[in-house]
């Protein structure tokens, strides 16, 4: 969600991750949400998944850091379907049943505040 003045998009190696504010102040862009793949297994795969997308996302709206708010465990939708069904056709009856069930793995979700920090270098 924009709450300022986005700018050019750069490289989103460009964009740093803060955990705290940065000294100097900053300028606020946009709150950013993200969460890592249904198929993104292993801890350090999904951080890795939800960071890079912040930097994606805040880079697209020229922002060159993102104040991080935190991160946290989640899970995608699951379900349990269960049906059955019967009839009779030529004089012969017949039935069946079947079980679906969908369990996603567990994401990392991740939000953020995308900044501009002025003043700083490219690469820092």
């Amino acid at each position: 969600m924009v709450t300022g003045t986005p700018r050019a998009p750069i490289d989103p190696s460009q964009v740093r991750i803060y955990h705290s504010p940065p000294p100097g102040g900053y300028e606020e862009i946009a709150l950013l949400r993200t969460h890592s793949g249904a198929l993104t297994y292993g801890d350090q795969n999904k951080i890795d998944s939800v960071m890079r997308k912040l930097r994606q996302e805040a880079a697209s709206l020229g922002a060159n850091g993102v104040l991080l708010q935190g991160t946290a465990d989640g899970y995608s939708n699951s379900s349990v379907s269960v049906g059955a069904g019967g009839g009779r056709f030529g004089g012969r009856s017949y039935g069946g049943v079947g079980v679906g069930v969908n369990v996603s793995p567990t994401q990392v979700h991740a939000s953020g505040i995308a900044i501009h920090v002025p003043n700083l270098p490219p690469g820092n």
